[in-house]
């Protein structure tokens, strides 16, 4: 990598390209899982940041997204969440597995807000953003992590399942399929069948 000082040129101070910060714009589902560790075990909100990291990472959702959820978009009994997406995305409905509800049950209180603070405001993006930072150097990730990570690694994951690109355009609130091509594109198993030795 290279030098990370921005730049500055005729007193314009510019920001250099993402790869001079860190390798990758998503995190392996391997670092994901270490990441919510890392978590669980900081501080004494361990519980809510660890659910924050997962339901950012299950559901594709951007720091706008996770702060402004509301219980009244969760369904625990179905195991339903209605996303509403920010930047004019589509909105959804995802299914809650096992992992998010046994997350989520402990976060219940007296807010309609899922993610508040110790004193019940709800969290806010910049929260969230020192949150994963901190997070990420507890975890020992060998590079910065900052939220939008969790959200390309969401489709990153469901692409090299094999999801198809309209489905997870879908999933994650995309209106233009351009946006999701990118998961695609990344995918290493597009490749798998190429040379049958």
């Amino acid at each position: 990598m290279t030098d990370a000082t921005p730049t500055t040129a005729n007193r314009t101070l510019r920001r250099l390209a993402n790869t001079a910060y860190r390798p990758r714009e998503y995190l392996t589902e391997a670092e994901v899982d270490r990441l919510i560790e890392a978590a669980r075990k900081r501080g004494r909100n361990g519980v809510r940041d660890a659910a924050a990291i997962l339901l950012s990472y299950r559901h594709g959702l951007r720091a706008a997204e996770l702060c402004q959820l509301r219980w009244s978009q969760i369904d625990l009994r179905n195991g339903r969440l209605h996303v509403n997406r920010a930047k004019g995305g589509i909105e959804s409905v995802h299914p809650l597995h096992g992992p998010e509800l046994r997350a989520l049950r402990p976060l219940q209180g007296t807010s309609p807000y899922v993610f508040v603070t110790e004193g019940g405001a709800p969290v806010t993006t910049a929260w969230f953003l020192r949150m994963v930072q901190r997070t990420g150097k507890a975890a020992k990730l060998p590079f910065p992590v900052h939220p939008h990570m969790l959200r390309h690694s969401t489709g990153y994951k469901l692409a090299n399942d094999g999801h198809d690109t309209r489905s997870l355009a879908h999933y994650l609130g995309h209106r233009n399929l351009q946006s999701t091509a990118r998961y695609t594109a990344l995918a290493p198993d597009r490749f798998a069948r190429f040379w049958q030795d």
